[in-house]
């Protein structure tokens, strides 16, 4: 069965981050009402204010977008900082390992996408919509979250109109052609089985 649900920037449920550092947005998570504990796949936003250590996600993979500001460097494992700023692809990473964030110029605002190993796997796609362009759905749940300006979504005679950070969740969608109209970045996220 398809099922279809607009969700709207005010209406985002607010916690706490799991380290206690910051306030996390969810946008969507399944099964719904999950627990950081026990989510099978979760979408949220955070605004990083301090440089410091990102919570960790027991047998969780996590990739990370930047939707305002002027970027992060991200230390992950060990391994030499990467710089993410908001015109670059969205970095995946895995969440069970020792990451440190430190700022490039002041807070920003990050895209989140989280699913449990083993059961799912997910993929993020920055597309800068600026008219009219067709999207396929390629995965049963499928989420168009809009950035920064305007995007109409249609699908099979639904209409959605986004503003910034509003979303599109699509389940049971596969193999579906989306339009998406206006201007503004977006982010695709499928996740699937793994």
């Amino acid at each position: 069965m398809t099922r279809v649900t607009v969700l709207k920037a005010d209406t985002y449920r607010r916690m706490p981050w799991k380290n206690g550092g910051g306030e996390t947005v969810e946008i969507a998570v399944s099964p719904e009402g999950a627990a950081l504990s026990d989510f099978y796949w979760r979408i949220s936003m955070a605004t990083v204010a301090v440089d410091g250590p990102f919570s960790i996600f027991p047998g969780i993979d996590r990739t990370l977008s930047i939707l305002d500001g002027n970027g992060m460097s991200l230390a992950i494992n060990g391994a030499a900082p990467v710089l993410l700023t908001q015109g670059d692809d969205p970095l995946t990473f895995p969440a069970d390992v020792a990451v440190s964030a430190t700022l490039a110029d002041g807070e920003i605002t990050d895209l989140n996408v989280m699913t449990r190993r083993g059961s799912l796997r997910h993929r993020v796609e920055r597309v800068d919509v600026n008219g009219t362009s067709m999207r396929q759905v390629v995965a049963s749940t499928w989420l168009a979250l809009c950035g920064h300006g305007d995007v109409v979504l249609e699908y099979d005679g639904n209409h959605a109109a986004l503003g910034p950070c509003d979303a599109f969740l699509l389940e049971g969608g596969e193999g579906a052609m989306v339009s998406l109209s206006g201007q503004a970045p977006c982010y695709l996220i499928s996740i699937e089985g793994a």
